[in-house]
């Protein structure tokens, strides 16, 4: 195991990250910007490293930044969360080349995964079902027009290169494309460095389900069951829950072996999430791979006892996984509610400020992952994720009746401060 890891992240994750590498016994560091100098992963950590100022290029995105900060406190390995450098084949090389682990997939499997159409071909190849679409880039406008006629619509024009949810436009018509495949690649370009984009079936009521994986350097590959993540905004996600509701033991099935396969065919290791839109029919597509821990896996963690970053590092330090497919027994139903400094009234907009007041739930098997507490500034110049709360029950009723007793009382409050929390109450209240 590793003697010295560094959190190249912020926020929740670090945090996150921090307690297990404690638990593990392991010593532990943390990188952080100047407006994250009082973070709370900072407080827990065994050392901290400022590397730049707020811009995230200047710090947590600054490869030789971070690679420098590891060495001041002597890491033999860096876990970069999710977000900023996580999925970045580059950085995971630089990392090799100074004779440090990078916590996270191989880099030519991330480059294989990162590519989406490239990705998607793959997993063609290996038998996995995938929407209608092209199976690489499209170059220009009257390319997508004739390819587009051969889809049909609606469909979607998606970056190559896109992630978190961002570089996603729908064309409801052919009048349409033209406009929205200029702004898709612009997108694309100014917020990937690739302007590259595919086309893809949309399905208007598709839900989005996907299926957790480990994997190790020995060739075990286990599952960890399904989520579904279909509350989203602006195509990123506001609940999680697992296992996805309403969805047949057959298809559950068929959705975890197709994402031990695609893992088999990826020559994927570590941790990472198969991710598939299922429609109204019960048929499902292949989507993409997430080739990092993501910020809804405390749901899986939290209905199957297994600590996903715990796995992440002994996998990186070359370990076996210590259990089989038939050890994984998920129990109950675990739902995370993602509660953000934003407006819900005002097409969420970012609503960061000073958290003059902090009081999280809790009560019996209620889960809060979080960085605030009373006296926090949130800087606005990151992600607006402030907490996320986690909670199990026996049955989907209970998690839900629980949920919402939990979001009752959680106290944020500060000046121009707006939260996700009413939202969410709307939501789990809703007939459907």
């Amino acid at each position: 195991m590793f003697s010295t890891v560094l959190v190249a992240n912020r926020g929740e994750i670090a945090l996150r990250v921090v307690r297990t590498c404690r638990e593990l016994g392991i010593r532990v560091a943390v990188a952080y910007s100047t407006v994250d100098r009082d973070s709370a992963a900072i407080r827990l950590a065994d050392q901290a490293i400022c590397v730049g100022p707020a811009p995230a290029k200047h710090g947590y995105l600054s490869i030789p930044a971070i690679i420098e900060a590891a060495r001041a406190c002597g890491a033999d390995a860096i876990h970069p969360g999710y977000g900023f450098l996580s999925e970045n084949p580059d950085f995971a090389e630089v990392c090799a080349d100074h004779g440090m682990t990078f916590i996270g997939a191989p880099p030519e499997v991330m480059r294989r995964l990162g590519d989406k159409s490239a990705a998607k071909a793959m997993m063609a190849a290996g038998g996995l079902p995938l929407l209608p679409g092209t199976a690489g880039p499209v170059s220009t406008a009257q390319e997508a027009h004739r390819r587009a006629s051969e889809i049909g619509y609606p469909l979607m024009i998606k970056a190559t290169a896109g992630g978190g949810g961002r570089g996603i436009r729908v064309v409801r018509d052919a009048t349409e494309l033209n406009r929205i495949y200029q702004q898709t690649t612009a997108t694309a370009k100014a917020t990937f460095g690739d302007g590259l984009v595919y086309l893809e079936r949309f399905l208007p009521t598709a839900r989005h389900v996907e299926v957790q994986v480990l994997c190790d350097g020995h060739g075990n590959v286990v599952h960890l069951g399904e989520r579904d993540c279909s509350v989203q905004r602006r195509h990123q996600k506001l609940i999680e829950e697992s296992p996805a509701p309403n969805v047949p033991a057959g298809l559950a099935e068929k959705l975890s072996a197709a994402a031990v396969e695609g893992a088999r065919v990826a020559g994927y290791v570590g941790v990472g999430t198969f991710e598939f839109l299922v429609d109204t029919a019960g048929q499902f597509y292949f989507m993409e791979v997430n080739a990092r821990i993501q910020v809804e896996h405390p749901v899986t963690e939290v209905v199957t006892g297994i600590d996903l970053v715990r796995e992440q590092l002994r996998i990186a330090a070359g370990e076996r996984l210590e259990f089989s497919q038939n050890e994984v027994r998920p129990s109950g139903t675990a739902i995370e509610c993602r509660v953000n400094l934003e407006d819900p009234t005002r097409d969420f907009m970012p609503r960061p400020g000073h958290v003059e007041e902090f009081v999280p739930p809790g009560g019996p098997f209620v889960r809060v992952d979080t960085h605030g507490f009373t006296g926090y500034r949130m800087p606005p110049c990151y992600d607006s994720l402030l907490a996320k709360v986690i909670v199990w029950a026996p049955d989907r009723a209970g998690a839900r009746s629980r949920m919402r007793r939990a979001l009752d009382e959680f106290r944020i409050a500060g000046p121009g401060i707006a939260t996700t929390i009413p939202f969410l109450h709307r939501v789990l209240k809703h007939p459907q």
